[in-house]
């Protein structure tokens, strides 16, 4: 025991880091179970699409869209939905909605604004189109 107070006296600074990493781990844990936005992988969004007709909306900038995206999606940027212009998915609101970015990273944020908004079925894909790539998924360009 007398070993580990001789590391916190002599590591304060790493002992302030770790105990921030697992705060910040915990929190982002609690947040992902009480977010009404659900993270689906490749298979599920497949699947909402097939058998649900869930909406893909690409929240990527229209240059990389348009390099290529999921067959069906619609794209609106992110900077678009931030401010709250969502006039080009309001008809979807009682639909599924899949949210894609390139990484995944971005439409989590995208998708608690839109269960703000009152949508009431909203996922966000992860790994975004980066693992629908890995997948060998299909991407269209039109």
């Amino acid at each position: 025991m007398q070993e580990y107070l001789d590391f916190f006296t002599a590591n304060p600074m790493l002992i302030l880091v770790w105990c921030g990493l697992v705060i910040a781990i915990i929190a982002m844990t609690l947040m992902s179970k009480l977010s009404k936005v659900q993270i689906v992988v490749t298979q599920e969004a497949v699947a909402l699409i097939n058998k649900q007709d869930a909406v893909v909306i690409d929240v990527r900038s229209a240059d990389e869209f348009r390099k290529g995206h999921i067959a069906g999606a619609i794209n609106v940027p992110a900077a678009q939905l931030k401010a709250n212009n969502l006039n080009l998915i309001q008809k979807y609101q009682h639909k599924p909605v899949i949210l894609v970015c390139e990484t995944g990273v971005t439409t989590n944020g995208i998708g608690r604004l839109l269960t703000k908004a009152d949508f009431k079925q909203v996922h966000a894909l992860r790994g975004g189109m980066a693992d629908w790539r890995t997948q060998n998924l299909p991407v269209t360009k039109r």
